[in-house]
């Protein structure tokens, strides 16, 4: 398909210059070459093509326009010509010749000649057939319907087209005498059969659906995976062109208190800022406290400790609660302690995170009384937000590696930057108006008498909260109308994790103050956190806020809707404020340091920043007003109309005392005060003045009587003549943001019907839903294009904000980008993806509705209170952009001109719950809101066929008065036949868990019932009932395409008392007028599902068909006639015709009864003799009678069968019911429970598949087991299965093995580990632990390559959305993935280093068998084990509602065990024809018999995790209690004290009897020393399920096989025994084992070893380990093959039935059961937790080095320290041990030789130490602890008289520390700070390690400083050992250290002044001393020479002359 566009001539041009014109079609914009010194005329001779998907539709436009064209400016506009290519999509080619219109859309004298030509997809020209490629809706009145390539449904107003009116911006033009009206021709063009399918049923015609594909795919040859198709089906009632689609859901939800459960673990602490701190971590969330233990003299606290809050509120209240986390130091009881450092967010934050929680995550700490401080360091925690329902996957909770990479892993959620920074949020409050009063007038009257003045009844003042923090602006006294001009200032992290901001006006009063009215701003609506984003700005702009009625009251019912709870039912006032926020730059010195709220006054702003005013025309009318509740009472109803307080009559009126008379001038808004006098004007009994002449508003219908409809409703009779109200009110014209909002709406409202026609027909399994989708993502990038197309609008309006135009900008970059990959995945749409691409565009949904929420308001919502004897009884609240309207179609809001179904309810908390789903009234509502001065086209959309009745009143402009009524004269006569067939899973209403239901069905003022069928929840009615002489007012041809919506509604019928309401639904009816035939395609018409709703939740579908039918001038008689089966002996109860039944095929049900479990007394008499009757479509069978239920509750006959027709079509299949009724004496039968199995598709037999069944053919398969197959003959390896990485020894020789050890020492050096290489020491938990590390590691992998699928899909989208070629690829993806890919680097960063520590830590874990640790229920993971036996739950007892804790759970009273299969008859003979077949069993062939067994059950319970605290100090003392049956085992005495996650390692053995004790319970219980013991929470498994299955869940099967040691087969049959009792029971041909290691089953051969090694090391042949490959490949099996449960641990969720619906702790365990007549298995396996090893630490402080120096000498001012060492192991600080001192180091340089000894006791799997202690001195015993081995060291200045001084400190984590230096030299800070990237060793491995470690602390600026050196040397010892070779501590026997090499003396003053005079000159005068010294010797000698040179030349004189 294409679309050509010749551009001929453009004439009459002005002037002379360069011309360029642009030609757009569909977004796509393309350009002519540039015509150079152009004088008149531009002959541009110059042809477009645009290739299209889909064809033109006749609203799409093209647009010409012509530009003087610039080098070196932007080109002029001369004009433009837009067009709608209505014609060319009728007739495929047209020229038009026509004049351009400037900017002020003016006619110019500049005319354009082009010519248009339309390709269709076969190449033809030409029109298209009606209905060929999709059905389109009537096109009345002139509306453009965008329907394939837009989302947009428009929905026009105007009734006819006046001359250069522009009409959705496009003008419409003179005839310049070349047909252009002609083919801009508006009207209606198609006949009316091209509607025949608008309300195309939900089973869609497969063959309808195929002739489309073809027509579409075979004419151009196209492939079919290219197609995409427009709406297909009518699963919602297409909106129509004069009637909105009604609202089903009545209640509201947002009010109503629910369970959450907030759990927290504090882990650990770290880096706090401070020295030597006692750190305490408060917990906070809203007024609730909880605090940890003190953790003494640590900076790295490790606590551990867990805590729950519960909470019982709305959803709003709760995530608005602030959650925070705070450090404080050195807390006890009688000291507060002080804060170090906080972290906030609310717990909406956590709700929205995935999963619900934050897991291991790193909270940032800061000061909120220093913002410029910094971090003050980070809480590990784990933070889950559970609501009722919600299921929480909590990570593996054992042996997990510490995540040490605090910065990868913030508490933060996704797309925060790390760095957050501390901003001013500024919340300026300006003003108020319409503030209702808040006081009575009587006191007010009597201060008047008193004082003489007449004052406003209210003093408000407004409180802001956000972040847990509240600011108040000051009390204005006595007004209305309140001016603050004040700002609220809260400082606070940015961006901040806590999302609304809460605005409430309050009354101030001396007693207390209350909320007027609550406004929340949504801080992510009104900023932008991308690139591109700004920050949250808003405003100036009024908000309006809503709550409680008007009146005064001294206990309003309804205050809780002015605090925001649930939704307003009046306008309260409205308040002007903005937000801004600004970044703080924390370094500047002048910045206020402390986050207080502070209150600061601002300038008053002028009148029009928030926008001009304009008069804006509200107008309604009532077109029929029914189902009135009959509890109103008979006197006279009227309704009135509201918007803002213009429009109320009895409580609007708060007249300013001071007001005054106030000018109407229509617009500017020339007094600062005039726009709040208009909002409080009583419009409706005053006279404006006005442009228009006088006009009254009349806000209010006239009172009227109302007249019985039937027992339950009234209606009023309005008739022809239909009541109007009008209201004209005055607000700032900000109709932009609403514009805008109603654009995105639209499309978002298509695409969620598109979205439900894909679902439908996936569900229903039609053909072709990825062209549906096709179809629904390009109408989505057609609708995104023409909101950017249309947004661009209005830029320079009057009181446009920062945010409008910042908002406009995201959404317009939003809609684009939308629009892209939109396109993108249409593209992408295949069979095979359709279900994740549903998914992506779910996603664009969401995101749309929540664009389209603004944030900013204008126009008040409109609100409908019905009234009588003056009182409101009930509303309905309508958004204000839903009304509005606008030229433009798309812009228009949704019910804008249309008639709407409304239905009212009552306010606040009376419309919760049954009250609130009883419709109070229905009303069919006309509205429309606009300028006053477009008011010309309020009429416009009402029904035709109507006079206007004005009010009298004399003047001129009689012409402008709106109409007070309007009174019909064309009346149609209609019947309408409802075809009532059947409903399903309706609502249970009676106490016996059945409702007795019948359905009334209204229509109009009539109302019929069908008859009530007792005890069902799943009635056939099959009637049809008839409604003569139906009046409708309006044109014939109107009602046809919108005729009323019907409703009908589900009653139980109950014998005393009124119907009690089930649910309602609402249905169009397919129309016939008398001129139309009745026949195919449209009638007879088909049955459809329609949901039945009970307030917002589903009560059960009706299947039913509506058709209404015309009645002409020969009445009755030409209707149809009604062809029901003449069979019926029903009366005057008319069954559904022929045509429209559905056509029935004859089907066999086979029920196997198997047995009822659990059944509770009936009526405090017990359950004796039950029998199971089942019934389906009328027909049904009955169970054998259970003689006796206590003694075996089984059925003696297995299976039973009937015959029934049913529909042919599955969908239609009606349920099946299963009831259980009791047999008791004289023939009375109690109905015990029931269960309606809805859909029976699950039991439909499918005949298996011939070319698996005939083995011979297939030929023999080798199973590959393996990855890499390649292996030697003695095969000695296995792999686990596909997803583990664990391999299995099978069979290894002694060789083998000595050159594995040989390889593996050489391969891991020094880090060999001596405790585990033995087999002999490998137990149960070794095998434990290492499966949960292969299970987290398959976890770590699975997420990774998720999170790198969904970063390369991003890639990919963003990419081909921006036309990027492929080799630009990383470019673009380096722009917008950083965030991620630093994400991803932080996760490989983290895996490698998991890797690493994996490799040090479990060397041996490839010799290690595991097991299966599932992290769920072993029922979730097999099908509830309902492979051939499945349970039905049975219900007696009236359904709960949504309310309290009403679940179905507390409804069941049995359980019936069985199944059923069903198929057509005839069946084929084969199936009968095979060996062994038992025609009494049915297709229920080779079953177990149901007789008692007596089993031995064996229950496992390994450990409980995250259970809830149970006592007041938060913790539990935890034990279990199995039960089954009757019997029951108690470990009380083996209580474990004050644990949450305790290790219980216990197994137990009890003998029970299948079927009467099957369900095992496994509680976990709180010990009390006083009182009854609590339950904590308990899981229920059902064991005859798990017994029978297939799966074969009696013993898992383990990965190996061994006949001693800790991985002995536990299973009292050897693998070889159960293969070939599973091979009998399948009659599978084998087991053979052959030769070689092979074993061949049914046609598929395995390979394995066949040595097995018994325990003295001797090997001998077996087939058991070939047996057991086969069992662990079973699945592989054809035809009985599945998979079989291995050998494993389940975990199972706690729940405690107060609490339901709320995990309380998980359990880890797993059941194994023994049939008591095979030989009895072994002991159990010993699974009792591993006791901890006893070690001891020898840590010698050898010396110190470069010990910074504290202390001042006394004398000379000379720095020292007097140093000493304190040590101790966390968690053990009262054993802390320290040195002697060093005094007087003048160096830092200390010499100890001194031995700390710390004893411990250690888990190796855990790596923690075990620590016993009693708490507190009052505690009964001592509570375990098990804390990370680390060690700490301190060194301190000691003082005499004031407290010793910290100087530094470093920990040492005993399992992963770095080695140390070999030298002081070497040792630096580095060894601390890259503690990640340095070689690390284990204690437990190395056992002896010496070396030099830094000491560090945080200097004043929070850096970490070197302090100092120590040289230290530990030394681990086994207890065992140690006793062996003891040592003293410190520097005693035995085996005492030489005492240190310290100075002689102590540098005392007393004692040896001199020396120490010299000691300190020396120090300090070192190089003085020595240059003094060789300067004395030097003179010394000099002096010598020159004594002596005399003496020395004498005698050399002397001498000569001697």
């Amino acid at each position: 398909m294409a679309l050509l566009v010749h551009l001929k001539t453009i004439r009459d041009l002005r002037g002379k210059g360069d011309r360029i014109a642009k030609v757009t079609f569909r977004g796509l914009s393309l350009y002519t070459h540039v015509l150079e010194n152009c004088e008149d005329e531009a002959r541009f001779d110059e042809t477009f093509r645009w290739p299209i998907a889909s064809r033109v539709d006749e609203n799409e436009m093209l647009e010409v326009q012509v530009f003087n064209y610039s080098k070196v400016f932007t080109n002029r506009v001369i004009g433009t010509f837009k067009m709608v290519l209505q014609k060319v999509a009728e007739e495929g080619q047209l020229e038009v010749t026509d004049t351009l219109i400037d900017d002020n859309n003016t006619a110019i004298r500049a005319s354009v000649t082009i010519y248009i030509k339309y390709t269709t997809m076969d190449g033809t020209v030409g029109v298209w057939s009606d209905g060929e490629f999709l059905d389109i809706p009537g096109d009345p009145e002139g509306t453009f319907q965008f329907e394939t390539d837009s989302l947009l449904s428009g929905h026009s107003q105007g009734s006819g087209v006046s001359q250069g009116r522009s009409i959705h911006g496009i003008p419409t033009f003179r005839k310049a005498g070349k047909g252009v009206f002609s083919a801009m021709k508006l009207g209606k063009t198609k006949s009316s059969k091209d509607d025949h399918k608008k309300d195309e049923p939900a089973i869609l015609d497969m063959e309808d659906l195929n002739r489309k594909a073809m027509r579409l795919g075979g004419v151009g040859g196209l492939d079919p995976d290219c197609i995409s198709l427009a709406s297909v089906t009518a699963v919602t009632t297409n909106v129509s062109n004069k009637r909105s689609k009604p609202d089903i859901k009545m209640e509201p939800s947002s009010g109503r208190p629910v369970d959450y459960q907030i759990s927290i673990t504090v882990v650990e602490a770290r880096q706090l800022v401070g020295l030597n701190m006692d750190p305490v971590v408060c917990v906070e969330i809203g007024d609730d406290k909880k605090y940890t233990s003190m953790k003494e003299s640590t900076n790295c606290p490790y606590y551990n400790e867990y805590f729950v809050f519960d909470f019982h509120v709305p959803p709003d209240v709760m995530f608005d609660k602030i959650l925070k986390l705070s450090v404080i130091h050195s807390k006890n009881l009688l000291r507060s302690g002080t804060l170090v450092g906080t972290f906030k967010l609310d717990v909406g934050t956590v709700y929205s995170q995935p999963e619900h929680q934050f897991y291991h995550k790193w909270a940032t700490l800061s000061d909120p009384d220093d913002i410029t401080a910094g971090c003050k360091g980070y809480i590990k925690c784990d933070i889950a937000v559970v609501g009722k329902g919600d299921n929480i996957k909590t990570p593996h909770k054992a042996n997990e590696t510490d995540e040490d990479d605090i910065e990868g892993n913030l508490l933060l959620p996704e797309g925060v930057p790390l760095e957050r920074q501390w901003a001013r949020f500024y919340v300026k409050i300006y003003r108020a108006e319409g503030l209702p009063k808040m006081n009575t007038s009587i006191m007010a009257n009597v201060k008047k008498a008193f004082i003489g003045e007449n004052r406003d009844l209210v003093d408000p003042y407004v409180q802001v909260l956000f972040a847990g923090q509240r600011g108040k602006t000051s009390v204005q006294k006595s007004s209305y109308e309140p001016i603050w001009n004040e700002q609220v200032v809260f400082t606070e992290m940015f961006p901040p994790l806590c999302k609304r901001m809460k605005v409430q006006i309050r009354d101030s009063d001396k007693v207390n103050d209350v909320a007027i009215g609550t406004h929340f701003i949504d801080l992510r609506k009104i900023a932008n956190d991308g690139d591109k984003g700004f920050l949250p700005t808003m405003g100036p702009a009024w908000v309006n806020m809503y709550g409680s009625t008007r009146q005064y009251t001294l206990m309003d019912e309804h205050q809780d809707l002015n605090e925001g709870l649930g939704e307003g039912v009046s306008f309260r006032a409205r308040l002007l404020i903005s937000v801004a926020v600004e970044i703080l730059d924390t370094t500047s010195t002048e910045i206020v340091s402390s986050t207080e709220v502070q209150v600061e006054p601002v300038s008053n702003i002028s009148e029009s920043v928030t926008g001009k005013i304009e008069e804006f025309f509200l107008f309604g009318s009532f077109l029929e007003a029914t189902m009135i509740d009959r509890k109103i009472g008979d006197k006279p109803i009227s309704f009135e109309v509201t918007i803002g307080n213009y429009g109320n009559q009895i409580d609007g009126v708060s007249k300013p005392s001071a007001a005054k008379k106030k000018k109407k001038e229509g617009g500017g808004g020339g007094e600062s005060d005039e726009e709040e006098s208009e909002l409080i004007q009583q419009n409706s009994s005053e006279d404006e003045a006005d442009d228009d002449g006088d006009l009254v508003s009349v806000s209010s219908s006239p009172p009227m009587k109302p007249v019985i409809t039937d027992r339950n409703y009234f209606h009023l009779p309005y008739f022809e003549k239909k009541p109007c109200i009008y209201i004209k009110s005055w607000w700032q014209d900000q109709r932009r943001r609403l514009y805008n909002s109603n654009i995105m709406d639209k499309i978002a409202d298509k695409l969620e019907e598109g979205l439900n026609d894909v679902q439908e027909i996936i569900k229903t399994e039609t053909a072709y839903p990825e062209r549906r989708l096709r179809g629904v993502l390009e109408e989505l990038s057609t609708g995104c294009n023409r909101f950017v197309t249309l947004a661009n609008k209005d830029q320079n309006q009057a009181g446009r904000t920062k945010l409008d135009k910042e908002r406009l900008k995201s959404c317009m970059r939003e809609m684009e980008s939308m629009g892209q990959q939109a396109k993108l995945i249409r593209s992408q749409v295949k069979r095979n993806t359709v279900r994740d691409k549903l998914k992506m565009v779910q996603n664009f949904l969401h995101r749309l509705r929540f664009l389209a929420d603004e944030p900013q308001h204008s126009i008040p919502d409109v609100f409908v209170w019905m009234m009588s004897s003056n009182k409101r009884i009930a509303y309905a609240r309508i958004p204000s952009k839903d009304i509005l309207y606008s030229i433009v179609d798309e812009e228009t809001g949704r019910d804008c001109g249309k008639v709407k179904a409304v239905f009212l309810r009552l306010p606040g908390k009376k419309g919760f719950g049954p009250a609130g789903w009883t419709v109070q009234a229905k009303m069919e509502m006309y509205l429309w809101l606009g300028l006053n001065k477009q008011r010309k086209d309020f009429l416009s959309g009402l029904p035709n066929g109507f006079e206007e009745n004005k009010a009298p009143r004399t003047g001129s402009c009689l012409q402008s008065l709106p109409p007070i009524s309007l009174v019909y004269n064309m009346k149609q006569v209609f019947q309408l036949r409802a075809h009532m067939y059947q409903a399903r899973s309706l609502f249970a209403a009676d106490s016996s868990g059945l409702s007795d239901p019948f359905a009334r069905v209204f229509f109009s003022t009539h109302s019929q019932v069908t008859e009530v069928l007792s005890e069902t929840l799943c009635p056939t009615w099959d009637q049809l009932l008839v409604f003569d002489d139906v009046e409708l007012f309006g044109e014939a041809s109107e009602l046809r395409d919108d005729p009323p919506i019907i409703v009908v509604e589900v009653y139980d019928q109950d014998t005393v008392g009124k119907a009690e309401f089930i649910g309602r639904t609402f249905a169009k009816p397919i129309t016939k007028m008398c001129d139309e035939h009745y026949g195919p395609p449209r009638f007879p018409p088909q049955l459809e599902y329609y949901q039945i709703y009970r307030g917002n939740s589903t009560a059960g579908d009706l299947l039913a068909a509506f058709e209404l039918l015309q009645i002409g001038q020969g009445g009755r008689a030409e209707l149809p006639a009604i062809n029901g089966p003449t069979d019926s002996d029903r009366g005057p109860i008319l069954p559904v015709p022929m045509g429209i039944r559905p056509v029935l095929s004859r089907y066999r049900i086979e029920v196997l009864f198997w047995g009822l479990r659990d059944l509770k007394r009936v009526n405090l008499a017990q359950v004796d003799r039950p029998r199971v009757d089942i019934e389906c479509a009328g027909r049904g069978v009955q169970s054998a009678l259970i003689v006796n239920f206590k003694k075996n509750p089984n059925f003696s006959t297995l299976v039973k069968w009937f015959e029934v027709d049913l529909p042919e079509n599955e969908l239609l299949h009606p349920p099946l019911n299963i009831r259980v009724v009791d047999c008791r004496a004289f023939g009375r039968y109690t109905l015990v429970g029931s269960h309606a199995v809805t859909s029976l598709r699950r039991f439909i037999y499918s005949p298996p598949d011939k070319t698996q069944n005939n083995w011979a053919s297939a030929g023999d398969v080798i199973v590959n087991m393996d990855a890499n197959p390649s292996v030697r003959k003695m095969d000695t390896v296995v792999k686990l299965d596909a997803s583990s990485d664990a391999v299995i020894k099978v069979d290894v020789n002694e060789e083998e093995k000595e050159e594995k050890k040989k390889k593996k020492k050489k391969k891991k050096g020094e880090v060999e580990e001596d405790d585990e290489t033995d087999e002999r020491m490998l137990d149960w938990w070794s095998k434990y632990f290492a499966s949960i590390e292969t299970l987290m590691e398959i976890l770590r992998a699975q997420e990774a390559a998720l999170a790198e699928a969904e970063e390369r899909e991003e890639q990919e989208i963003a990419a081909e959305g921006a036309d990027i070629k492929p080799d630009d690829l990383p470019v673009k993806g380096s722009k917008g993935k950083e965030k991620s890919r630093d994400k991803s680097r932080n996760k490989d960063k983290k895996k490698s280093h998991h890797a690493g520590e994996g490799t040090e830590k479990r060397p041996s874990k490839p010799k290690v068998n595991e097991l299966l640790v599932y992290n769920k229920e072993l029922e979730a993971e097999y099908d509830n084990f309902e492979d051939w036996l499945h349970t039905f739950n049975l219900y007696r007892g009236k359904a709960g509602d949504d309310d309290e804790a009403a679940l179905d759970d507390d409804r069941i009273v049995g359980r019936f065990k069985g199944s059923m299969c069903m198929y057509k008859l005839p069946l084929t003979e084969e199936i009968t024809r095979e060996a062994g077949f038992d025609p009494n069993m049915g297709m229920f062939q080779s079953i177990p018999h149901n007789d008692p067994i007596n089993v031995l059950v064996r229950v496992f319970v390994v450990r409980a995790t995250d259970l809830h605290p149970a006592d007041v100090n938060g913790k539990a003392d935890p034990y279990v209690i199995i039960k089954l049956g009757k019997s029951e085992l108690k470990d009380k005495e083996n209580y474990i004290s004050k644990q949450l996650n305790p290790v219980f390692g216990k197994a137990f053995d009890m003998e029970a009897t299948f079927p009467m004790e099957s369900m095992l319970t496994v509680s976990v219980y709180d010990w009390d020393l006083v009182g009854t013991d609590d339950l904590i929470g308990e899981t229920k498994i059902d064991l005859e399920n798990r017994y029978y299955s297939k799966h074969r869940a009696t013993c898992g099967i383990a990965n190996n096989y061994s006949v001693h040691g800790y991985n002995m087969w536990r299973d009292p049959m050897k693998p070889s025994q159960i293969l070939a009792k599973l091979c009998k029971e399948g009659k599978l041909d084998g087991p053979h084992y052959g030769p070689g290691g092979r074993v061949k089953v049914a046609n598929r051969i395995f390979m394995g070893a066949t040595e097995i090694e018994d325990e003295t090391g001797l090997k001998k042949q077996t087939d058991e380990h070939l047996a057991l490959t086969v069992l662990k490949h079973w699945e592989e099996i054809p035809r009985v093959g599945c998979k079989l449960i291995p050998e494993h641990v389940e975990t199972r969720p706690l729940f405690h039935p107060e609490k339901p619906g709320i995990e309380q702790g998980r359990i880890e365990m797993w059941v194994d059961m023994f049939p008591m007549d095979m030989p009895a298995p072994g002991p159990a396996i010993d699974i009792s937790p591993r006791k901890p090893k006893n070690f001891e630490l020898r840590v010698i402080i050898w010396n110190t080095d470069d010990v910074v120096l504290e202390d001042d000498a006394f004398m000379t001012g000379e720095k020292m320290s007097d140093i000493y060492v304190k040590g101790w192991l966390k968690g053990q600080q009262e054993d802390k041990q320290d040195t002697d001192v060093h005094y007087h180091s003048l160096t830092g340089e200390g010499n100890f030789n001194w031995r700390f000894v710390f004893p411990f006791d250690y888990l190796m799997a855990e790596e923690k130490i075990v620590i016993s202690k009693k708490e507190s001195m009052f505690s009964w015993d001592e509570t375990e602890y098990k804390i990370p081995a680390r060690l700490t060291l301190q060194v301190w200045d000691a003082d005499h008289f004031s407290a010793d001084d910290f100087l530094g400190a470093i920990e040492l984590d005993l399992n992963r520390f770095p080695r140390g230096a070999k030298t002081a030299k070497q040792c630096s800070i580095g060894m601390v700070q890259n503690e990640a990237e340095l070689p690390c060793i284990s204690i437990f491995k190395q056992k002896r390690v010496k070396g030099w470690w830094p000491f560090v602390a945080r200097d004043e600026n929070d850096e970490m400083e070197l302090t100092g050196k120590v040289e230290a040397e530990l030394h681990l010892m086994s207890a065992e050992e140690a006793e062996k070779s003891p040592v003293g501590l410190g520097r005693n026997e035995p085996d005492p250290l030489e005492k240190p090499n310290r100075p002689n003396t102590s540098l005392s003053w007393l004692l040896s002044p001199m020396h120490v005079v010299c000691i300190l000159a020396w120090r300090q005068y070192k190089l003085h001393c020595v240059l003094l010294l060789g300067a004395v010797l030097g003179l010394l000698f000099l002096g010598l020479l020159f004594f002596s040179m005399p003496s020395a030349l004498s005698n050399k004189i002397f001498n000569i002359a001697g």
